[in-house]
């Protein structure tokens, strides 16, 4: 069962580093780096509208809930947004794992940050290892559960 969403903390978090609709990873290290004993989470979220599939996202992790900066940002009710995780690091692996990043491929945007090789492909989803896959799918089959089309009665059926 998935933790629950701390929305006072997600939208304190957000202010306190002016977090940005469209940059997820960035808000959750940023975040990450001013919330003592959280996990940086990368994977995926759903919820009951477009675009109607899996959206590769990143948010923090507590103890006891899940943290997400960029909540302010979805204009939806948290308690339809629904977290798949596909990789936890701890603050020290995500530091390092970005400092590599930056120095190996400078060019490019250090998060998100992936697995190990080898890489499986989604299309031209995402890159991941298999706990991506997983995720991935699980979070797809949620969204085809959510999105269901609706049944016509029958009079909506029946020509007028």
């Amino acid at each position: 069962m998935s933790k629950p969403l701390d929305e006072t903390l997600s939208t304190e978090l957000s202010k306190r580093i002016k977090s940005k609709a469209k940059n997820p990873f960035d808000n959750a290290y940023k975040a990450a780096l001013l919330t003592e004993g959280c996990m940086y989470v990368q994977g995926f979220l759903v919820w009951d509208d477009q675009p109607y599939k899996p959206i590769e996202h990143g948010w923090l992790e507590l103890d006891n809930c899940i943290v997400d900066p960029t909540l302010p940002h979805f204009n939806r009710n948290p308690q339809e947004l629904y977290y798949f995780p596909a990789q936890r690091l701890t603050i020290k692996k995500l530091i390092a794992a970005v400092e590599e990043a930056q120095e190996d491929y400078p060019e490019d945007d250090a998060l998100p940050v992936y697995d190990a090789l080898p890489h499986e492909y989604y299309g031209n989803v995402m890159m991941g290892g298999k706990n991506y896959s997983e995720a991935y799918n699980e979070a797809q089959a949620k969204c085809k559960e959510l999105n269901k089309p609706k049944k016509k009665t029958n009079l909506e059926s029946e020509p007028t």
